[in-house]
């Protein structure tokens, strides 16, 4: 049985991881809400215009196989889809910063939206990792595996918690009825 003072320290040390992936979470409702504005910022302009400028600015060649298909993709663009990638963005971001505030008040509804968005992405994440492996692809796989590996780990010690609660209530009224 771990004492008091480890206990507090224990739940102290979880509440800072906690609040760690929360503020993972935000920063990453914020990126996407900022994505979902330039889609809207784009909308009823010549994204291929604007493509080429940002290319000029970064002085990166328009004969680079990249920039052609940056060139293409905004050339493809419609308003109609600019529309649609902003509605997505906002309620991707919406569901990141929901999940944030729920993680930071260490909220059980929370900790399954984090393990469940995080467990759908895996098999996306292993897909990419087959296509090449690459530093990015694989701190963002260990990184989206050690946070579903961690809720699943709270989840259990929650679900632990609400038992033993339970079985203390249930003595505790026996000996009340006896």
């Amino acid at each position: 049985m771990l004492s008091p003072a480890t206990k507090i320290d224990l739940h102290r040390a979880q509440r800072n991881l906690l609040r760690l992936v929360a503020s993972f979470e935000f920063i990453k409702g914020i990126f996407v809400l900022l994505i979902g504005l330039s889609a809207l910022l784009l909308v009823h302009k010549d994204a291929w215009v604007i493509a080429e400028s940002l290319l000029a600015l970064l002085h990166i060649s328009t004969d680079r196989r990249w920039a052609q298909l940056f060139l293409d993709f905004a050339d493809n663009l419609t308003d109609t889809r600019l529309w649609a990638a902003a509605q997505l963005a906002f309620t991707y971001s919406a569901l990141r910063f929901a999940e944030g505030y729920g993680l930071w008040k260490e909220r059980t509804w929370a900790e399954w939206i984090a393990f469940g968005s995080g467990a759908l992405l895996l098999p996306l994440e292993v897909r990419e990792l087959l296509r090449g492996v690459t530093a990015l692809r694989s701190v963002v796989f260990l990184a989206n595996i050690a946070i579903v590996l961690y809720m699943f780990f709270l989840l259990r010690a929650g679900r632990r918690r609400r038992r033993e609660l339970q079985l203390v209530e249930a003595e505790s009224r026996d000996r009340r009825g006896k």
